[in-house]
């Protein structure tokens, strides 16, 4: 019996996913590393920097996060069109007549 050939599969780490990763990470380095915005200054219009740098994070996260599920969303229709039949290539298929006469 043979086996059919098999087809390499495409690598599960991908520079997108890199991306994607890093899209996810970035806050949590920003928001554990405390001591890079344990301070008073620079104030923003009279708020301490340590306020405003977490509330500017809290905006950053959700922009990177929906980045992040865009960024995912293509990687995976591209994962998923690799892996079906073309339209109307499928064993399926039948052809149509083509001005709606039945045979």
């Amino acid at each position: 019996m043979s086996t059919p050939p098999q087809v390499p599969a495409r690598p599960v780490v991908t520079p997108l996913r890199v991306v994607i990763g890093l899209c996810l990470f970035a806050p949590f380095v920003a928001m554990l590393w405390v001591g890079s915005y344990a301070k008073t200054d620079p104030a923003f219009i009279g708020i301490p920097f340590f306020y405003w740098y977490q509330m500017l994070w809290v905006l950053l996260s959700t922009l990177l996060t929906v980045l992040a599920h865009q960024l995912w969303r293509r990687d995976q229709r591209a994962r998923h069109g690799a892996a079906r039949p073309a339209p109307g290539t499928g064993p399926d298929t039948a052809p149509q007549p083509k001005d709606g006469a039945s045979e």
